[in-house]
């Protein structure tokens, strides 16, 4: 991984254009070949991204600074013209063991493969922990039409889970053997804010009951 501090302006042109005026930031380049732009505040999420397949050019700007640039196959660039580097290291990680998931969290995974027809009627499973270049999506489907169908599991459905959801399917897309894939988002609890993002973005919620997943929901004794 490659660490540089500098004061830099960042331009994304491509299905939209977006502008960071400068400031002093963070760039990570990963060995993965992301690149990723952060700030000191905010959140723990980068200002701005792109993620791999990827590749850096380095040029110069019409004015003399130094420009980074950093295309992918789609054609999109993000453009980072640098002022002045204060920091530049390179650091080799190893490989991470990945992460450890919550207990219910996982078993919530293992409960939707075993009953994936819960996802609809006609799903298949084509595998779980499917790999990516930015990590494994929970859950890989296909529906009765034989549509790829990404599916991402959480406990509580927050807006992160469905930022998460969208970087998997940007990256699934652009594998011909699996596109078009569509994206469900899978949670015992989903958020009013989460569930809206999702529609807006074209991806399916589903509300799991966790008990009647694993086979405990009765009505033997309810009043109601």
């Amino acid at each position: 991984m490659r660490l540089v501090i500098a004061q830099c302006q960042v331009d994304y042109v491509g299905r939209l254009t977006a502008h960071l005026a400068p400031a002093r930031r963070l760039l990570l380049i990963k060995a993965d070949g992301s690149v990723l732009v952060h700030s000191d505040g905010g959140s723990y999420k980068p200002l701005n991204w792109m993620s791999p397949p990827c590749w850096i050019t380095e040029a110069t700007a019409d004015d003399g600074r130094v420009l980074w640039i950093v295309a992918n196959k789609a054609g999109e660039e993000l453009r980072i013209t640098i002022d002045d580097i204060e920091h530049d290291s390179s650091h080799e990680l190893g490989v991470d063991p990945g992460l450890v998931k919550d207990g219910v969290e996982a078993h919530l995974q293992e409960l939707l493969a075993e009953h994936v027809h819960t996802l609809g009627d006609g799903f298949t499973l084509v595998r779980r922990e499917f790999p990516t270049a930015i990590g494994p999506v929970d859950l890989l489907c296909r529906s009765a039409e034989g549509v790829s169908v990404a599916v991402e599991i959480k406990r509580r459905g927050d807006i992160d889970g469905v930022e998460q959801l969208t970087r998997y399917l940007e990256l699934l897309n652009r594998d011909p053997l699996l596109a078009p894939v569509t994206g469900v988002f899978a949670a015992q609890q989903i958020k009013p804010q989460a569930r809206t993002l999702a529609v807006d973005r074209g991806i399916r919620c589903l509300t799991l009951d966790y008990d009647k997943l694993r086979g405990t929901d009765s009505s033997e004794f309810r009043l109601f």
